[in-house]
C-alpha cells in the first residue's frame, strides 16, 4: 500500500499542462482570424437590423405620404367632375354672357367632285 499512496503523492505534484486547453496563448493567436471573422459578422449583423430598422420607418412614412395623396386625388377628381356637368358649365358661363343654344347644330356635307 506504500507504493500505491507513493504514486498517488508524486501524481497529485504534477502541474497541469499550459499546452493543452483552448484559451492558451498559442491557440488564441492562432484563431486570431476567426475571432475577426466574428467580430465582422456581428457588426454586419447589427448593421443590417439598423437598416432594417430605417427602411421600415421609411416604408410607413412613404405609404402615410400615398394614403394623403390618394385622398387628395379622390377629392380632385369628384371635383372636376362635378364642374364639368353640363349643368355646371352653362350656370359658370352665365356670368360671360353665353347661354345654351336648343337648336342641334348643324351638319354641313360638303360634296367634292372626283
Amino acid at each position: 500500500m506504500s507504493e500505491q499512496s507513493s504514486k498517488k503523492i508524486a501524481g497529485d505534484n504534477k502541474k497541469p499542462n499550459k499546452g493543452t486547453g483552448f484559451f492558451n496563448q498559442q491557440s488564441l493567436v492562432k484563431n486570431i482570424p476567426f475571432f475577426l471573422y466574428l467580430a465582422c459578422l456581428a457588426i454586419l449583423y447589427i448593421y443590417n437590423g439598423h437598416r432594417v430598422e430605417k427602411t421600415i420607418k421609411d416604408i410607413s412614412k412613404i405609404s402615410k405620404e400615398l394614403k394623403e395623396y390618394q385622398f387628395e386625388f379622390k377629392m380632385l377628381r369628384s371635383e372636376w367632375m362635378l364642374s364639368t356637368k353640363q349643368s355646371e358649365v352653362v350656370k359658370t358661363a352665365a356670368p360671360f354672357g353665353l347661354i345654351e343654344t336648343d337648336v342641334p347644330p348643324v351638319n354641313l356635307d360638303v360634296k367634292t367632285k372626283k
